[in-house]
């Protein structure tokens, strides 16, 4: 059989199997005892999406359904999930079921605020931390990021406390930032956005907004960061000038910190990140103003002397958030290759790369599943992918052969490209 019908015939296969099996999402909440929504049983999830990629086929498969704007995801050692969801709910995805977790921070959810980024801590198992950044209000109408953490008891999290909360309140619903990382040396990275209405405040070394911080686990300071000691400067602070990271992924073979951020039209930049560093917003931009499409208000330069240069600039734009870096042998010719999810675009982009520069790019998944929020790889060597919609879902990718009979195809396909 060709290539080609075989693509066919598996997608045929997918949408019909998908059509008796599929269990309808139900985004309202159900019986209060069991505390379940859009609940899908093990045994029916549904392939949604089969795709042929440049030297790996994959196969989309929907974990959970239902979900109202997940924005991170994080996977439990016993392979359940936990999934935010912006709105304020933090969720447990165990074989399908989404149980709402009770004991949640509360959050402002406006815009582009609410419940965010979770990770665990890298002690997980021993210490039983779980971390999530939120837009927390002051009760003035006003919000700031703010990180807090907690430990799972059940179906609810106990000894939950904040552990930072940025130094200036703001008007709320824009620019969160909001992504976590543990860096190699057992640090927490934060990122915050620039808060949208003065974006100034990235340059401001008395501000938190426009920043990436450098945390010990419980919020306090390290005592190697960059400006620690420096009087001008808040000593949470490892970077600065930057606009609003929602990507962030540490490789934990060499230690480098990779974000990409989300620049204004156009501007999506990726940069490797370094304490200690100016990455130049709003001084230094290669977006444009949305609003009349010309140079942005604030921008003086494409680079300036003491800013980083970006490593690479996503063209067309991206609308990045979520990253991951593909260590798995489930995708053998993906090793080393960074996955940057895509909102305003709809897909994935698979990046590869060298200590210098970017060598070739490919498009995953366009317009086929909807805004990636969220990417993660998975202890289980699979990826995982969250969907920014109003009823989202959690999607593992797995790889798979569409071409076993026809090896001399591959042969000619990879010679093309």
């Amino acid at each position: 059989m060709s290539r080609r019908l075989k693509q066919i015939s598996s997608l045929t296969l997918a949408l019909v199997l998908g059509a008796f099996c599929a269990v309808p999402a139900n985004a309202n909440e159900t019986n209060s005892n069991e505390n379940l929504r859009a609940v899908k049983l093990a045994q029916n999830f549904r392939e949604v999406v089969t795709e042929s990629s440049q030297y790996q086929d994959i196969r989309v498969v929907e974990i959970a359904g239902g979900l109202e704007h997940p924005w991170a995801v994080a996977i439990l050692p016993d392979g359940r999930f936990l999934v935010t969801e912006r709105p304020g709910r933090l969720n447990i995805v165990d074989k399908g079921k989404v149980i709402q977790v009770s004991g949640v921070p509360k959050v402002n959810a406006e815009n582009q605020g609410g419940l965010l980024d979770v990770v665990l801590h890298p002690n997980y198992k021993a210490n039983g931390w779980i971390y999530m950044t939120y837009s927390k209000p002051n009760g003035n109408g006003e919000t700031a990021t703010a990180v807090a953490r907690g430990r799972l008891r059940g179906n609810t999290l106990v000894d939950v406390k904040d552990i930072f909360v940025q130094n200036r309140y703001s008007e709320p619903g824009q620019h969160y930032g909001s992504r976590l990382a543990w860096t190699n040396d057992g640090k927490l990275l934060m990122t915050i956005g620039d808060r949208w209405h003065e974006p100034r405040r990235a340059q401001n070394l008395q501000d938190h907004a426009g920043k990436v911080l450098r945390l010990n686990d419980d919020g306090s300071v390290p005592k190697d960061n960059p400006f620690v000691g420096n009087p001008e400067v808040l000593d949470e602070i490892y970077t600065y000038g930057n606009r609003n990271i929602q990507a962030l992924t540490v490789n934990r073979t060499t230690g480098e910190v990779w974000a990409v951020d989300h620049g204004p039209r156009g501007g999506d930049l990726l940069y490797q990140i370094r304490g200690g560093n100016n990455y130049g917003w709003p001084l230094v931009t290669r977006g444009f103003d949305y609003e009349t499409g010309g140079q942005f208000p604030e921008a003086v330069a494409r680079r300036m002397e003491g800013v980083v240069e970006p490593f690479y600039e996503f063209l067309p734009t991206h609308a990045p958030s979520g990253v991951t870096l593909v260590t798995t042998k489930q995708f053998p010719s993906w090793q080393g290759n960074l996955l940057v999810g895509g909102l305003a675009s709809r897909r994935i982009r698979r990046v590869v790369f060298n200590q210098q520069e970017v060598l070739h790019e490919e498009e995953l998944l366009l317009q086929k599943i909807g805004r990636i929020r969220d990417v993660r790889e998975g202890a289980d060597g699979y990826l995982y992918v969250l969907t920014d919609e109003s009823k989202g879902g959690l999607y593992r990718i797995e790889p798979t052969n569409l071409n076993d009979d026809d090896d001399d195809d591959d042969e000619e396909d990879i010679e093309s490209v």
